[in-house]
């Protein structure tokens, strides 16, 4: 068992003979990117799939993120998680934009719309709000203060795929939401994402934004950017989809049979899950009583070749191109979570050698 990497993730990949047979079909048409026959696929199956109202596909994730901040006009300052990752944070001060930070709650470990309202001055432009490990945020009440102060808010539903809240897809919330289709997510591209809004006026303008500003060959609609994906990520995207409820069913089993050894250590506990949701199992975080025993259990598991993560550490206001104010709840999750191996490949016995170590380490 020492000998075998154990890494937080692992990426799904399909049978190889799958793949090329998408391969084939870009050989035989010759269309490598441009919005291509099997990016068109991919989009069209997403949408029915996610069950939301418009999604555009692009070529990661933190172009989504500009793309989006760009395509709802934010200026000057921004409200946001420091419980996030980085690409949350620098997304805002790539669009030459101020994020302000509002601390998060201690069980769900998401933005407290209880911190929000305070924050708000003339500047304010929006709220970019994360659903940090597919576990969505309170948009009801980020809702009301939206309104309220008219202001967008932007979705950072990056772990959130598949993620429903109410039986409806937690991307139809906010103005615009938007994923990640990077190769460690539960649903990838390899390198990828993705914005849906169901405005379709914001719809159009996400879709000429990712493609230079085209609006078809001779037209230029405004400024845009590179964002699109090429037929080669839109191949393996089709791939992994077709699979996707496998590979969620298989992290279920795997997340329960964690619980049942996590649930009865006193050092430990797990975030909250909001009620009422269909979760998609992508993390295992766990928070330790202090980061002295963290520390001692992630180097024990690295001797034996688990790698578990810190996600988020450490807590985007303290970086030092960034200088934010203050966020006690946040800086003192960052010091304490671990994320633990969880992926479809993943074995029980995989989990009772972690188990044994974190015991061992702790007891």
């Amino acid at each position: 068992m020492k000998n075998k990497k154990i890494h937080v993730t692992k990426s799904y990949l399909p049978p190889i003979n799958k793949y090329i047979h998408y391969l084939e079909k870009i050989w035989n048409n010759s269309q490598l990117t441009n919005d291509g026959p099997l990016s068109q696929n991919l989009e069209s199956k997403l949408h029915q799939y996610l069950n939301c109202k418009n999604i555009s596909i692009v070529n990661n994730g933190t172009i989504a993120l500009q793309i989006a901040i760009e395509a709802l006009d934010m200026k000057n300052e921004i409200i946001t998680t420091p419980f996030s990752y980085i690409a949350t944070s620098s997304s805002i001060l790539w669009q030459k934009c101020k994020p302000i930070y509002a601390d998060i709650c201690p069980k769900t470990l998401n933005i407290n719309p209880k911190n929000i309202e305070k924050l708000i001055n003339k500047k304010t432009s929006g709220i970019i709000a994360t659903h940090v490990f597919g576990n969505p945020c309170d948009v009801i009440e980020i809702n009301k203060i939206a309104k309220k102060y008219k202001l967008k808010i932007i979705y950072d539903a990056a772990h959130a795929f598949g993620v429903k809240y109410k039986k409806n897809s937690i991307l139809n919330y906010g103005d615009i939401s938007i994923l990640s289709f990077h190769a460690t997510k539960l649903f990838h591209t390899i390198e990828g994402g993705a914005l849906v809004t169901s405005n379709i006026n914001t719809y159009n303008k996400i879709n000429y934004m990712k493609n230079f500003g085209h609006k078809g060959e001779e037209v230029f609609q405004g400024v845009g950017i590179n964002g699109k994906i090429s037929e080669f990520h839109a191949a393996m995207g089709l791939c992994v989809l077709d699979n996707i409820d496998i590979i969620i069913k298989k992290r279920k089993e795997i997340y329960q049979y964690y619980n049942q050894y996590i649930n009865n250590f006193n050092f430990l506990c797990k975030p909250l899950l909001k009620e009422n949701i269909d979760y998609n199992y992508a993390y295992y975080p766990v928070i330790f009583n202090t980061e002295k025993k963290l520390n001692h259990v992630k180097t024990e598991l690295n001797k034996n070749n688990i790698y578990p993560r810190r996600y988020f550490y450490p807590s985007l206001n303290n970086l030092h191109f960034i200088n934010g104010a203050h966020c006690p709840i946040s800086e003192n999750i960052c010091r304490n979570i671990l994320c633990l191996p969880i992926s479809n490949y993943l074995e029980f016995s995989d989990i009772d050698f972690i188990i044994k170590i974190i015991k061992k380490s702790c007891v």
